[in-house]
């Protein structure tokens, strides 16, 4: 199935800018349990692009999982911010600059998984399963094309993780199953009518619940770049990068 992508005339307007995991990252002059959370949440969630990155530029299985390891283990170690703080730069950006520098600079024999404390910020098996089974086309994408790409689309995953959260707890499940279906947007997917008739519902009721799903898709979209940043305006500005990655 095709990855779900933010439609055409996306609008992300509407949600406030809050307190999010890198503004507060960003904020903490000295370390604290609200900064080291938050600041190991992003790690999990560029973790996926990180190790992708590290895999184009030729490295074994075996080394992209320590390098990543190590990198991350560094990064949460050293809390190394002050740049970033005076140019109020991207999580996204700040995080490849540093991955270039720290791949030149580290030697692989010193690269241990020990680095760490044996701590894994996200499953290894997790990330392999996801190579194996959606395998990047490496004769076409340089590696920092491959990373914006992995950014994209685990952006997209988290989005629909929660979204599918919220549709569970109501008791909305299958109806979630269709919508994410349908918002893949297949040729020969699925349609509004044929949801109607599977679940028993009014068609007309099916198109306004699915206008609710989109509506709260964005939101949930909007949130999660908002975590990425660390002023509101630079929201509108990932937002759109990301779907001129994902269309690319």
């Amino acid at each position: 199935m095709k990855e779900a992508v933010p439609q055409p005339g996306f609008d992300p307007g509407g949600v406030a800018f809050v307190t999010t995991h890198w503004s507060v990252v960003l904020a903490a002059q000295t370390q604290s349990p609200a900064a080291d959370e938050a600041l190991e949440k992003l790690c999990r969630t560029y973790w996926p692009p990180i190790y992708s990155f590290v895999r184009r530029e030729g490295r074994t299985v075996e080394d992209a999982q320590d390098l990543t390891q190590g990198f991350f283990a560094r990064l949460l170690e050293r809390r190394d911010f002050d740049a970033v703080r005076r140019e109020k730069g991207r999580l996204r950006s700040y995080l490849l600059v540093s991955l270039k520098h720290f791949l030149v600079n580290e030697r692989q024999r010193a690269m241990s998984i020990k680095r760490g404390q044996g701590r894994e910020l996200i499953p290894l098996d997790e990330v392999i399963a996801r190579e194996v089974s959606d395998p990047e086309p490496a004769d076409l994408l340089t590696a920092e094309k491959i990373y914006e790409r992995r950014w994209a689309l685990t952006v997209l995953e988290q989005v629909l993780g929660r979204l599918g959260q919220e549709y569970h707890a109501a008791g909305n499940g299958r109806l979630f199953d269709c919508f994410r279906e349908l918002l893949a947007g297949e040729p020969d997917g699925i349609s509004q009518a044929k949801i109607a008739v599977e679940l028993a519902m009014n068609e007309n009721a099916v198109k306004q619940a699915y206008h609710r799903f989109r509506h709260r898709y964005r939101e949930l979209l909007r949130e999660e770049i908002a975590h990425t940043v660390a002023a509101p305006g630079d929201i509108e500005d990932e937002l759109r990068h990301l779907i001129a990655v994902l269309r690319q």
